[in-house]
């Protein structure tokens, strides 16, 4: 499976994309609508509107690649930003949303004992 390293370079769109777009179309809109090249060193991340699909684009050396992860279960967290807006973040933060872990909450949950034994 692949796992970005630590220091790369992720930008996460967090407008809901039309999962049938392919890697030449996400890359149009990493140039139009996010205002990035997409040669540079860095991964562009974008998911559907139920969060349960998610696709990343980067170019690799002679080409464009797609990855793509469903989710069954579990959906990808994303940042409560305004429609439109990208969020850049590390490749660890990339791996703990693909795990589905959400990176934006603040705090650990409130974590409510009844019993111990």
């Amino acid at each position: 499976m692949m796992r970005p390293a630590a220091e790369v370079m992720v930008y996460l769109c967090v407008s809901p994309v039309d999962m049938r777009k392919q890697a030449t179309g996400l890359a149009l809109l990493i140039e139009q609508s996010l205002g990035r090249s997409v040669f540079e060193p860095a991964l562009y991340v974008f998911s559907n509107r139920r969060k349960d699909r998610v696709r990343i684009v980067y170019w690799e050396r002679n080409g464009l690649c797609l990855w793509r992860k469903r989710g069954e279960k579990a959906q990808c967290v994303s940042p409560r930003t305004p429609w439109g807006a990208t969020v850049r973040m590390s490749g660890r933060e990339l791996n703990a949303v693909l795990d589905g872990f959400d990176v934006w909450s603040r705090g650990h949950r409130t974590l409510e004992v009844r019993r111990v034994g």
